[in-house]
């Protein structure tokens, strides 16, 4: 067993959830009960706000704390470790931009979720692409009263380009062609990791970090260990230090074996 590693970090989609089964795989999930039995502390990392982490009832025992929204909001149980909103002025930016170019956006506060200007793609996006039935928003006025943690508008690749330069203080993390996540410049995957870390008392280098978006190369290039799957990008392959199989062909209980962690 490799007693260096004492914390794993996971993304959801593609990485612990089959994009083609919206499950874990078992061999995932018995890994990480190894894992776990080892002494090994599992977080998840996701780009999923905590009302959309619906997926993970295979292995809710295991899990001991979670960097969610991208890094910005991180919490063990009911502690808050980390609480990171975007400026009003960039909020106004991005929605100005999504009501110009009509596409929509989910909005994100600290415990409620909003649409803006849904035109049947973030419905598409959840339900056919993620699996999310049955999503529970508030009404935007009401969500945008308080804290913003994260828009994810529908941008192409190119209308990302055009409006990021125009935000203060934002970072973007996308992982998926239809739309990207962005978040305060404060918050990511990596800072996550970070912050759970120090609350956690853990060591930079005793945490591996698992990941096949975009969104998860902070993260892949801040743990002790990053390992990307093997049906992410090439973009996110780059940046770790081990690339495994796919989420559908063990990728997670093989990287695992393979540094002695299980």
């Amino acid at each position: 067993m490799n007693n260096n590693i004492r914390a794993l970090f996971f993304d959801i989609d593609g990485t612990l959830v089959s994009f083609s089964t919206h499950r874990i795989p078992d061999s995932t999930v018995s890994a990480l009960e190894q894992a776990k039995h080892n002494g090994v502390k599992i977080y998840i990392s996701t780009g999923r706000p905590v009302s959309l982490i619906v997926n993970l009832s295979q292995i809710d025992s295991l899990i001991d704390g979670y960097v969610s929204t991208n890094g910005a909001y991180c919490f063990v149980g009911n502690d808050v470790v980390s609480c990171s909103s975007m400026l009003r002025h960039d909020v106004d930016v991005i929605l100005s931009a999504c009501e110009e170019w009509r596409v929509p956006a989910v909005v994100v506060g600290t415990d409620k979720i909003a649409v803006f200007q849904e035109d049947g793609s973030i419905d598409k996006a959840f339900r056919v692409g993620l699996g999310i039935n049955n999503v529970v928003f508030s009404p935007l006025d009401e969500v945008l009263e308080g804290p913003i943690l994260q828009l994810t508008p529908f941008f192409s690749p190119e209308q990302e380009a055009l409006v990021m330069p125009r935000l203060e203080a934002c970072t973007s993390g996308r992982w998926t062609p239809a739309f990207t996540d962005i978040t305060s410049v404060k918050a990511d995957k990596g800072l996550g990791l970070r912050a759970m870390a120090a609350h956690e008392g853990l060591a930079i280098g005793q945490t591996m970090a698992f990941g096949d978006g975009g969104n998860d190369i902070p993260i892949l290039r801040t743990a002790g260990v990053g390992v990307a799957m093997g049906n992410a990008g090439e973009e996110v392959k780059a940046v770790a230090g081990y690339v495994t199989t796919s989420v559908d062909e063990d990728g997670v209980m093989n990287a695992l074996r393979h540094f002695h962690v299980i």
